[in-house]
């Protein structure tokens, strides 16, 4: 009968440690998955900075302004067509290894008109398409910086 508490108690002492053991587990792989998505979102941070700045569209007077550029993919920007126009939604991510920046405008004329653009950091643009809610339409646009001065 002792024989048999003791390998009861031992056997439950097992079972506890094994569960302690087995959530650590599970535990460090969440640390370790949680970091890579922090590497990976803090080197798209560094990125990201290159997207603040004055752009214009090559196509006509559409000016972008981005600043305040922050990790969790949020920032600020200020559209003009030459008046300002609201813009409800701005945040850049990384997807396939490519930075990207979508903007979406709410205001009248502009019920949900959206820019998705890829910055190229070889030509310092941004290059995407433009949706045009009012017809529905989309068209390829491109982006340039505006230098330092020529605001």
């Amino acid at each position: 009968m002792k024989n048999l508490k003791r390998k009861s108690i031992i056997v439950s002492i097992f079972l506890s440690v094994l569960a302690c053991v087995i959530s650590l587990f599970g535990w460090v792989d969440s640390v370790f998955a949680e970091s890579a998505q922090d590497v990976k979102q803090n080197s798209g941070f560094a990125q990201a900075l290159h997207l603040e700045g004055n752009w214009v569209r090559s196509d006509g007077g559409y000016k972008l302004v981005i600043k305040d550029v922050k990790p969790d993919g949020s920032l600020k920007a200020s559209y003009y067509n030459p008046k300002k126009i609201n813009v409800s939604v701005a945040k850049w991510t990384i997807e396939e290894d490519r930075l990207q920046l979508f903007v979406e405008l709410r205001d009248t004329n502009y019920p949900g008109s959206t820019y998705t653009l890829v910055y190229a950091e070889q030509k310092d643009v941004l290059d995407g398409t433009y949706f045009l809610a009012v017809t529905k339409e989309r068209y390829s646009i491109r982006f340039l910086r505006i230098p330092k001065g020529q605001n």
